[in-house]
């Protein structure tokens, strides 16, 4: 048992909050300059694409945000279902904290897709299996939210608002798959298939660099907000005003 004690240290709110608040900077900082720099050679410096032109490169911001909408979301339910099974209070507060994160980037998809799919497919939007699975993603974050918003108790919000993201983590396989099991207006994968990338180093590399810095990104915002959500959540802790009467008897 002693080799998961850290675990159980890192659910505990004061150890969780100091642990976000050192980490965020580390993750802000280098998500901003690998955003730039994916952003810059996607944008900027890479060739246009043989058959879409100056238009694929809404991917540098597109596929990095559907990446995040899934994952923003498996971190929702897996949180509340840990959460709801063992009553750990700090999982319910890290998917309160993701929520709206994942939600922003969800949009983000839907908007950049669409902009995407006006030149390609004469059209904003077509009823297309990815297309609709990732619009009730949104749905089911915003649902989520609401849920939350409408109880009073934290904790009767914890366990209604868990039990309908576990429901929604059901949607996540349908989305990444949903190419391969119904005829799609969507291109599937070009980076983690079989046989390899479909694009070219100069295409790739920069999309690879947009990734990550997007993931640190989700992680950073993640951070903050999970700060933030311990704080509204313990009420005048007194490990914090403790915390804060250290720090102020050091200046």
């Amino acid at each position: 048992m002693a080799n998961f004690t850290w675990f159980y240290r890192l659910a505990s709110p004061p150890t969780s909050y100091a642990a976000a608040g050192r980490l965020w900077l580390w993750f802000a900082v280098p998500a901003v300059l690998l955003i730039a720099v994916g952003l810059y050679g996607g944008l900027v410096s890479a060739p246009a694409d043989y058959q879409q032109g100056d238009a694929f490169r809404i991917i540098y911001v597109h596929a990095p945000s559907a990446w995040l909408s899934l994952l923003g979301y498996s971190v929702l339910g897996v949180s509340a279902g840990i959460g709801l099974i063992w009553r750990m209070k700090l999982a319910h507060a890290l998917a309160a904290a993701v929520a709206p994160i994942g939600a922003s980037f969800t949009f983000l998809c839907l908007v950049t897709g669409s902009l995407w799919g006006r030149p390609m497919w004469g059209a904003y939007w077509a009823w297309d299996a990815r297309l609709t699975s990732e619009l009730i993603l949104l749905f089911m974050y915003l649902g989520y939210l609401a849920l939350r918003s409408s109880f009073d108790d934290v904790s009767r919000a914890d366990r209604a608002s868990a039990v309908l993201a576990l429901v929604g983590l059901v949607n996540v396989p349908i989305i990444h798959f949903s190419v391969n099991w119904w005829n799609s207006l969507h291109q599937g994968s070009t980076v983690l298939r079989v046989g390899g990338p479909a694009m070219p180093a100069s295409m790739l590399v920069p999309l690879l660099e947009s990734f990550l810095g997007f993931t640190l990104l989700f992680a950073a915002l993640s951070c903050v907000r999970l700060r933030a959500e311990i704080l509204m959540r313990e009420r005048r802790p007194t490990w914090l005003q403790d915390g804060l009467t250290v720090s102020a008897s050091h200046e």
